[in-house]
């Protein structure tokens, strides 16, 4: 079988060649799936796509045109693949629904840590031998209220660890997880957990979550709270955000995710011109920490990813099923 990787990185090729024990033909190509690109996707049975790869329904038909059979998303969120329009040509969607929680929810911890103790600052001041503490101010998180929105694996992983920071962990999720509760998790509506000192974003992006951040929920947060989306970029309305930045209620924001990634993230710019006015407004902020996507990154999750997805497209290949049902789309 032949299986055609979209989006890739030569971390893709590293990992899924490692992990190739079926001995799959693999084409691994950087360009993103669209209706142009599809023409790459000659001759295979499967494709393998990522988060910035646009799944729509023109794609669809041409993949369906080359007998395309299985798409498989090397991610957990699906929000950027046309399901409906697969169903209807009978096409088999797959996703790896849990590979490494605990990266995800790593990295908000290092990405809030490092915004409240000024890492970021502290390094690059060292290095100019600068050696003053003055601007470098933060806090304790130990008695610090956090709010975890989406109680899924990642938002389950960070609220435990936030737990064993000494904090008061607040939750918003249709849901309530009973683990969570045992452990000591307080479930609310989200207008409690918004007005937590930390919040951070672990749900899907769907038409429910869609700007979930906006200037009314904002509106709703304690003035100077700390945001953390290590999600999906669309759960934030970054015009609002900027302009909360802007007078001081939102008082810290650290962002893995963008809701224009897709031009931007996976790539070398650092020769080029970036004319997002956007991003370059929120980098100006002295209390804003970006990172491209690479919460996920790491030699575990990258090991998890990889033997998911061969084992998802070999059963939907063989049996038409997967044993493991929540990787199942259509």
């Amino acid at each position: 079988m032949k299986i055609v990787f979209f989006s890739s990185q030569p971390y893709d090729r590293e990992f899924f060649t490692r992990f190739n024990t079926l001995r799959f033909e693999l084409s691994f190509q950087e360009a993103r799936l669209n209706e142009e690109t599809a023409e790459l996707a000659d001759g295979a049975e499967a494709v393998c796509v990522f988060v910035n790869d646009k799944v729509t329904e023109a794609v669809m038909d041409k993949l369906a045109a080359k007998k395309v059979q299985i798409i498989a998303l090397r991610c957990a969120g699906f929000n950027n693949v046309d399901l409906e329009a697969a169903k209807a040509r009978g096409i088999k969607v797959c996703r790896v629904p849990a590979y490494s929680p605990e990266a995800v929810a790593e990295h908000t911890v290092a990405m809030l840590l490092a915004l409240n103790r000024k890492i970021h600052k502290a390094y690059n001041r060292v290095r100019e031998q600068n050696f003053a503490l003055n601007g470098l101010l933060g806090y304790n998180l130990h008695g610090k209220t956090v709010g975890v929105i989406g109680t899924g694996n990642i938002g389950k992983a960070f609220a435990k660890i936030m737990l064993g920071f000494g904090c008061r962990v607040l939750a918003f999720d249709l849901i309530a997880n009973k683990d969570l509760e045992a452990a000591g998790v307080e479930f609310h509506p989200l207008t409690v957990v918004l007005k937590a000192d930390i919040i951070s974003l672990h749900c899907p992006l769907n038409d429910q979550t869609r700007h979930l951040i906006n200037t009314e929920t904002i509106a709703m947060m304690q003035k100077g709270a700390v945001l953390i989306n290590t999600s999906r970029g669309g759960l934030i309305d970054t015009n609002a955000v900027i302009e909360a930045l802007k007078n001081k209620q939102i008082g810290a924001l650290g962002i893995d995710v963008y809701e224009q990634e897709e031009k931007l993230f996976f790539r070398d710019l650092s020769e080029h011109i970036i004319k997002d006015d956007t991003i370059q407004r929120l980098m100006s902020f002295p209390n804003v920490l970006i990172t491209a996507h690479q919460a996920f990154f790491t030699e575990e999750a990258l090991s998890q990813i990889a033997m998911t997805t061969f084992t998802s497209i070999d059963q939907l290949s063989q049996k038409g099923n997967l044993t493991n049902q929540a990787a199942l789309l259509v």
